[in-house]
């Protein structure tokens, strides 16, 4: 498996960080993991395309962990890409067909394309056939405890602890090739996500809160901080650890080592706080 951080950011515009979104490689399969703003433009920065994109899944629906759907469905469906598999909580069908549907906020867009003639030559000499459809992704929406098997890749989720009762949220393992990689998604500390990291090669946790930061007592249960995301992965055996989803107070030099100073005093296992387009082997 490798892992490519395409968005390690929050809902704050920072030139730095985009919003989250995580592609996971497994054989011939490209997993996108949440898909928020600035996502497609680091997948075309890493080298990819919206239409080398498999499968989608959705953590929950923070406009940070999901705006950049209907651009990267759009940009893959004009590059000719089949349906993309795409999973997550309820209501994703009601979003999917809210963007894409006959009656739905891009119905101009897509109407202009198929049926203008100027518009159908420029499909046409892209490769393209006529009549021309509208993207149609391949939406299964999902709860905590939904598996998948892939080609050699197997799935699992648990709820995660974050929005709730607004949004459901949930976090996601994969496990291929002996490895097992996580990624929490938005989350308190709670007995499912950490039953879910038990013995995971690489656990990519959260991190809204700076080491030592005290937060309206109403965030604060939610946000772990670095210290405590250590302790749970210490707990349940993982054995690399890796912070994202900084906010822009939190990511400087000084943020950075004190929050690495406390994982390492919890934490026996290789520790770091990942930066858009980094990649790591599995």
């Amino acid at each position: 498996m490798k892992l490519t951080i395409l968005g390690s950011g929050s809902p704050e515009a920072y030139a730095r960080r985009a919003s989250s979104g995580f592609l996971l490689e497994v054989g011939e399969d490209r997993i996108l993991f949440d898909c928020g703003g600035g996502v497609v433009d680091n997948l075309i920065r890493s080298g990819r395309l919206p239409k080398d994109i498999t499968h989608l899944f959705f953590t929950h629906y923070h406009s940070d962990h999901m705006i950049d759907y209907a651009r990267l469905v759009h940009a893959a469906w004009d590059e000719g890409a089949p349906p993309l598999k795409v999973f997550g909580p309820q209501p994703l069908g009601k979003i999917t067909e809210g963007y894409f549907g006959r009656d739905g906020v891009l119905n101009n867009d897509f109407r202009a394309r198929t049926e203008l003639p100027q518009s159908q030559q420029v499909w046409v000499a892209r490769g393209g056939t006529l009549p021309r459809p509208w993207p149609a992704p391949e939406v299964t929406e999902i709860a905590a405890g939904f598996t998948y098997q892939g080609d050699g890749w197997q799935l699992g989720s648990a709820n995660a602890t974050h929005a709730q009762p607004i949004l459901d949220c949930l976090g996601f393992s994969v496990e291929a090739g002996g490895k097992k990689f996580v990624y929490s998604g938005d989350t308190a500390i709670n007995s499912d996500i950490t039953a879910l990291s038990r013995n995971a090669d690489l656990l990519l946790h959260w991190c809204y809160r700076g080491a030592g930061e005290r937060l309206h007592p109403a965030l604060q249960a939610f946000s772990p901080d670095p210290g405590e995301v250590a302790d749970m992965a210490q707990s349940v055996g993982v054995k690399r650890l890796l912070l994202s989803h900084f906010r822009i107070h939190m990511d400087s030099a000084e943020g950075h080592q004190k929050a690495l100073d406390d994982i390492s005093a919890r934490f026996q296992g290789v520790a770091g706080i990942v930066e858009d387009l980094d990649v790591f082997d599995i």
